[in-house]
Parts: structure tokens; sequence; C-alpha cells
């Protein structure tokens, strides 16, 4: 299966959306490639925490020193073999004139952790219009392939933000960008997060709005091989759509590296978007376990494979 993908992809052969106007078909084709390194899998090194979980991902017991500095993320990028690296149009515009190589996902929209769902429902307002980002790209040249947006649903505010996303996306595609979804149910209505019946749902969401990847958490289990059993029902759900899946909180590497394969294999998702697991490394460390993880999504290797590059 994953060899008859592979070969769809680098004969771009890719299928378009419809809402991408023809003119921009070979745009599309290539940030989707780009992204995706021709294997239609998406390595997404997700680097929004910034704003998102202020500095506590980035100081702190057990995260090296040089993640404390933002461009860290950045020389990560730019050495490691990855997709594509996620983060806001601000800190494209002050890092990236020195990592130029890098594929960017803009993101779109971003709020701090400092107001708890069990006090407020959640909801994260724009940062930049896909209009900025289109003259932003055009100006400087940056590899732009996408944009990313962070979907809250089940908040009060979800009506706003489906809003907002779904004329993002038509607006995205316009232009020839693929778009990521962080999908995520919160909000008082919301008993459980992480039920694989919700995700599955929020999966259900992200094709009929039009998105290319959905980025979502992992749903409850006892271990990485029933984690993977239970995303099966949000791949199925999402269809065309890929399914990647959050990283989360720093764990051991080996361990990570076989879960990772379970979700892919077993889960039958399309990659992954991985934070802290990568950032809070030194630089070395990180560009190494990136390669081990890339040769699991992008390449298609077995677990050993990849921990030999460990």
């Amino acid at each position: 299966m994953y060899t008859e993908l592979k070969k769809i992809f680098e004969e771009k052969k890719l299928r378009v959306p419809l809402t991408v106007p023809e003119e921009f078909h070979e745009e599309y084709r290539k940030n989707y490639l780009n992204a995706t390194a021709s294997s239609g899998r998406l390595f997404l090194f997700a680097g929004d925490q910034k704003i998102e979980h202020l500095n506590e991902d980035f100081y702190g017991a057990g995260i090296h020193e040089q993640s404390a500095i933002p461009k860290h993320l950045f020389e990560i990028a730019s050495q490691a073999r990855i997709g594509a690296f996620a983060t806001q149009l601000g800190l494209i515009a002050r890092y990236a004139d020195d990592h130029r190589d890098v594929n960017y996902i803009v993101k779109m929209n971003s709020k701090t952790n400092l107001v708890p769902t069990s006090i407020k429902d959640p909801y994260s307002g724009l940062l930049s219009t896909i209009d900025q980002v289109v003259q932003f790209k055009n100006r400087t040249g940056l590899s732009i392939v996408g944009i990313g947006y962070t979907l809250y649903l089940g908040s009060k505010h979800e009506a706003c933000m489906l809003e907002q996303v779904s004329k993002l996306i038509y607006e995205a595609h316009q232009h020839g960008l693929i778009v990521v979804l962080w999908m995520y149910p919160r909000g008082e209505a919301v008993t459980d997060e992480t039920h694989e019946n919700i995700i599955a749902g929020a999966a259900g969401v992200g094709v009929s709005l039009g998105a290319d990847f959905v980025k979502v958490n992992q749903p409850k289990a006892k271990n990485g091989f029933d984690v993977a059993e239970k995303l099966k029902q949000a791949t199925y759900a999402a269809g065309r759509t890929g399914i990647i899946c959050s990283g989360g909180s720093r764990k051991d590497k080996e361990q990570f590296l076989d879960d990772l394969y379970h979700q892919i294999h077993t889960g039958r998702t399309r990659g992954a978007a991985i934070g802290r697991n990568i950032h809070q490394r030194p630089l070395d460390e990180a560009v190494k376990f990136c390669a081990a993880i890339a040769t699991i999504i992008m390449d298609d290797k077995d677990v050993e494979c990849a921990k030999k590059l460990l």
C-alpha cells in the first residue's frame, strides 16, 4: 500500500481539491510534495508552543538549555530531516532569513494556557490573514508550503472558529497552500477529549472542512498498540484527509519510535506532529532523533532501522 502511495506522489498524480484553481494546481502539488518529501506522509516539527505553552516547554528540569533560545527551533528545522516546520509568522520573520532551506507552515492562530478550560471555554483568534501570508511568501521567497489552525470543537466559541477556519481553508487553497488543522475537542461540554469516538468525530469535521491534514491527540489507552488500534476509527472517519498524531510530552526515544510505528502501520495515520520530544533535546541529539523519526514516516522503514540512527 505504501509503495503504491509513494509512486503516486512521485509521479505527481496527487489528487488536488476542487477548491484549488487550475492555475494553482502545480503550486499545490509542489507544496504538498515538499511537505511530505513525496511520501504522502507528513513529519511536522511543531514549534508553536512559545505562545501555546509559554516558557514551560523551553526552560526547566529535564529540558536542555539550548531549548531556551528561539533560534534552537530553527537550527533543528534546518539541520534535521523533517517535512515542514510549523510556527507563527512573527518567529518566521525574525529567524527564517538564516534558514531558507526549511519548509514552513504558518500557524494562523494561537492562545496562551494562562486561562485554563476549567475557567473559560477556549477560543483562539487569528494572528495573521491569508493575504499577509501570501504577500510575505512572495516578497521573501521563503518556502511557505501551508498554514495551520487550532480548532476547539465543543467550545462555546465553536461556531465562530468553524466559520473562521472554513474561510481560511478556502482562501489557502485558492493560493495552492496546504492546510493542517490542530483539532482539539475541548470545553465545558467535552467530558473526555481523549475518547476515541470524540477524536474520530473531530477527524470527520476536518475532512468536512476540506483540510489536507488533521492533527489529533492520542486516544486514551493502556499502551502504544492499543492507542494505534483506537486511532483506526479516526483515520477511517478522515477519509482523504491525512491524520497525524501529536507527539505529546517528552518520553523515551525508543518507546516513542515503537509507538510511532504502530500509529502508522496499525492506526493507518499519515505522520506525526512533534515538538517537545524534539526541541527539548540538544541540537545534535534532536537531529539524530529526527532522522530516526523520518525513516519511519517518510521512508517506511521498520523500528530497528530507525533505532540504529539514534
